[in-house]
């Protein structure tokens, strides 16, 4: 028989070898297909359903115009990162350097995945707080890397002690997430002293996701590891366009790190992207310098929605937990059901019409006695009453 056949073809095609043999289809695609095929409404994957400013959106119009659409330097359009540097340094007094210490991202995942790859070496240790973000293990397993993974404490606060025992001569890195997907706990000053003065005689890159840095509430302020000096000479400072500007399917984000580090994180990135999409960065260092005060109001308004939403559900047997930033609620529904998570959002989903996200799906090893769900709350008010009305029957 010819190889060239179809029939030799197909006898010989290979079988692929997973290198993420543990990952299926993600939580959040999961609720969301499921929200849309039973008409619930979704409150579950993390995504405002309103639109950006009207004058960020006529300066991707402009942009596209004026040509802006071929590819940008690798690191990013210059005044973009020297919008971002003058940023940095007026709310936390650190100054990077536009030119070699910021770098444009295709999202503030593609930065995460990017700083693990450029410093993570197979058999390297890599501390991660959980539950947490989703994408944080995957990309440890794809650089050969081993996660340590830390549980937080019983309200999501770090453990000091746990993360003093889980350091070791393999420890390369450590990722942090503040404000803190699902929970909505919020670092302090003394938290991110603490973790300087536990790494400081070691030799441990820290990788701080701070997307959600503009959702602090109750009058706190946001600590960037950017202002602590005994952190921000060893870390990558990860953030997101789209989280601040309501924008989260332009995929821009960016990572601020010394110059070794960005260097190496580079190195990784003009070969994973090269570089990201090139009107969107333009609009996007217009509306920086000429509405540098935009974030500012951000903080008043999600603590509008957060608030809004907890009267609402505060109707329900559904306990709040503390919310000091992001845009996400978790309840405790152990007064609701005994389903464990998973199955009660899937419940939830299907029986009341609205759709949340099991606090499980964020951890490795979850704490089955745990009853808790997520709700994102950036939704117009309307989706918010709707939602509210519908959740009134729990």
């Amino acid at each position: 028989m010819s190889l060239s056949t179809p029939a030799a073809a197909a006898a010989h095609r290979p079988a692929p070898r997973s290198r993420l043999p543990q990952v299926g289809t993600t939580i959040f695609t999961v609720m969301s297909a499921l929200a849309q095929s039973c008409g619930a409404i979704n409150l579950g994957q993390g995504f405002p359903d309103f639109e950006p400013d009207p004058v960020l959106l006529d300066a991707v119009a402009r942009a596209l115009r004026e040509g802006h659409n071929q590819y940008p330097p690798m690191a990013g359009v210059p005044l973009l990162r020297e919008a971002l540097a003058a940023k940095i340094e007026h709310m936390h007094g650190r100054r990077y350097d536009p030119g070699e210490e910021i770098t444009i991202t295709a999202g503030a995942t593609q930065a995460l995945l990017t700083a693990v790859l450029a410093v993570v070496h197979p058999g390297d240790e890599v501390i991660v707080l959980t539950p947490a973000y989703d994408s944080y293990l995957p990309s440890i397993e794809l650089a050969g890397g081993v996660a340590r993974c830390v549980p937080l404490t019983a309200d999501f606060g770090p453990d000091f002690d746990a993360i003093a025992a889980a350091l070791g001569p393999r420890t390369r890195a450590m990722l942090i997430n503040s404000p803190h997907n699902p929970s909505g706990r919020v670092w302090s000053a003394a938290d991110l002293r603490r973790l300087g003065e536990l790494l400081a005689p070691t030799d441990v890159v820290l990788i701080s996701d701070e997307v959600y840095e503009h959702m602090v509430y109750d009058g706190q302020a946001h600590r960037s590891v950017a202002a602590e000096p005994l952190l921000a000479e060893r870390a990558f400072v990860v953030s997101s366009f789209g989280k601040t500007y309501h924008a989260t399917g332009w995929k821009v984000g960016m990572v601020a790190a010394p110059r070794e580090l960005s260097a190496e994180f580079r190195k990784v990135h003009q070969f994973n992207v090269f570089t990201v999409n090139t009107p969107m960065q333009w609009a996007l260092a217009q509306y920086l310098r000429e509405h540098p005060e935009a974030h500012l109001d951000l903080p008043a308004f999600y603590q509008a929605k957060r608030d809004r939403f907890r009267a609402g559900l505060g109707a329900t047997r559904l306990r709040l937990l503390p919310c000091e930033g992001t845009y996400f609620q978790c309840v405790d529904y152990a007064q609701v059901s005994d389903l464990p998570e998973a199955d009660f959002c899937t419940w939830l989903t299907r029986e009341i019409g609205v759709a949340a996200i099991p606090v499980t799906a964020f951890e490795p090893q979850p704490r089955l006695t745990r009853r808790t769900a997520r709700f994102c709350f950036a939704k117009r008010d309307d989706t918010l009453d709707a939602a509210l009305q519908r959740l009134s029957a729990l």
